[in-house]
């Protein structure tokens, strides 16, 4: 799949693919952030919901996520996000973490319902919300900061949803356009990166298909959790009304005229990278290049060709929403960069066989992964926990792909973006699983502690002096006129 995109951003994990004959060992060279251009950031990310806290305060109203952990905790581990990490309260003292990390950049979302308490325009803008994310930004760019926004994080307002079912629905173009056309006004004469959506595969298809996140919708035979939905069906109506919503946004944001020139707008996908199970099958070569159109192609394909791949209409037929003409119009080339969040890769092999009459979006794809769990640390102690080396070792390997990626490769990759600064609440698996920087005492008042890797980040990014030329001719000076005297 080729892609003309100008900026890539790394906002997990990122690598480009690799070219055919260069060797995936890793390097021994040591690397620190002058081995990258000059022009590379790095960073940390979070989101509203897992972060903030605070649900009932400031005129913010509920979000799906409010709605889903309290009406089916155990699909949470009994655990929500109404305190999370309470950033709320406590941004100003984290944002001095990242600049202590000598990090670029900080991402972040904006709730929704934060400042659209009804999720319409129509129905009035929320003051505080706005003030409270504008207090924020003060504080990012005070600290020398560059701030990364991300209008949508998975936090529709259930309002939404109550009034005509969010993404399901075609009316939530123009409502998400609307939230976005706030959110450039008020925020877009000090934000220059945005981000539409992130990850719509995993919003649509957790949510839609496999229902352990909300909506946590699906077909009753996929999950006896889920109460409605078809994962038929869903999972491809969702993710086109997103796009529709996705190009919507982006044509406000070159619209508006609060916008810098140096403004950037795109969207953030979440492909899995995939290898052939067997090497030497050729039905496996073809599972890898179907599961690729359907983790990147399917999400990716509409921005740069204007339609879906091939093998998703082939395989979903009539169940695959069509494009208009206008619409392939506006949603081709919808964006400036394309962000990638990368966790890890899997192994794929041809599915064997699926039963015809139980269509779902993930048996579409007649591919079977392999090798590939989650781990629970929900009971380790916390002075473990801090010596993350594994943590440590994987930023550092991926680091040194992402390298070999820019300088042997030739991909135009413009920053890499740790999830997350710190640990917080991470959806179906509430706070059991700790993906941060800082680790965060959940018994003990959220204090943060700063685990080995955030130490490591400090010491890797750290900015040296750098010699001038002033300094050079001085030591030349200094040597000679020590020379004159032996």
């Amino acid at each position: 799949m080729a892609i003309k995109v100008a900026l890539v951003v790394a906002l997990f994990l990122m690598s480009c693919a690799i070219s055919k004959g260069r060797s995936l060992g890793f390097s021994t060279k040591q690397l620190d952030r002058y081995s990258f251009p000059p022009n590379f950031s790095f960073g940390v990310g979070s989101s509203a919901y897992q972060y903030e806290g605070a649900v009932a305060e400031g005129g913010r109203t509920q979000s799906i996520w409010d709605n889903f952990t309290h009406a089916y905790p155990e699909r949470t581990n009994m655990d929500n996000g109404d305190i999370a990490v309470d950033f709320y309260h406590r941004y100003k003292d984290d944002i001095k973490l990242i600049k202590e990390m000598n990090m670029d950049t900080f991402r972040f979302s904006i709730s929704w319902s934060r400042i659209l308490p009804s999720g319409k325009l129509s129905d009035g803008v929320n003051n505080e919300g706005i003030q409270f994310y504008k207090n924020l930004i003060d504080e990012i760019l005070k600290n020398g900061i560059k701030p990364f926004v991300t209008i949508y994080h998975w936090d529709i307002p259930q309002a939404l949803d109550d009034e005509y079912g969010g993404f399901l629905s075609p009316r939530i173009i123009d409502d998400f356009r609307n939230f976005a056309r706030v959110c450039f006004q008020e925020f877009g004469d000090k934000v220059d990166m945005w981000i539409t959506f992130n990850e719509p595969y995993i919003y649509s298809v957790a949510g839609y298909d496999k229902g352990n996140k909300a909506m946590g919708r699906c077909s009753k035979w996929v999950n006896s959790l889920c109460v409605a939905g078809d994962s038929s069906t869903e999972p491809y109506v969702v993710s086109h009304h997103l796009l529709l919503a996705h190009a919507a946004a982006v044509e406000e944001f070159r619209n508006c005229d609060k916008i810098s020139q140096d403004g950037k707008i795109g969207i953030v996908l979440s492909p899995f990278w995939v290898e052939p199970y067997d090497v030497n099958s050729h039905a496996d070569k073809e599972a890898v290049e179907r599961a690729l159109d359907y983790y990147l192609g399917w999400h990716l394909d509409p921005l740069i060709f204007g339609d879906y791949p091939k093998a998703i209409k082939r395989n979903a037929g009539k169940r695959l929403p069509s494009f208009t003409r206008k619409q392939t119009e506006m949603i081709r080339n919808s964006f400036d960069f394309i962000g990638i969040n990368y966790y890890s890769a899997r192994y794929v092999t041809r599915q064997l066989q699926s039963d015809p009459s139980r269509l779902r979006f993930t048996t579409d794809q007649h591919v079977e992964y392999k090798g590939y769990d989650d781990y629970d640390v929900g009971t380790v102690p916390r002075e473990q926990l801090l010596k993350d080396t594994k943590r440590i070792e994987y930023h550092e390997k991926h680091l040194q792909e992402l390298h070999k990626a820019i300088t042997e490769d030739g991909c135009d990759v413009r920053g890499y973006s740790a999830w997350s600064l710190l640990d917080n609440f991470e959806w179906e698996h509430g706070y059991t699983m700790r993906f941060g920087l800082y680790y965060v005492d959940y018994a003990d008042d959220l204090k943060r502690y700063a685990k080995d890797s955030a130490k490591w980040f400090k010491k890797f990014v750290e900015r040296k002096e750098q010699a001038t030329p002033s300094d050079l001719f001085k030591s030349i000076k200094k040597w000679w006129s020590a020379l004159q005297m032996v």
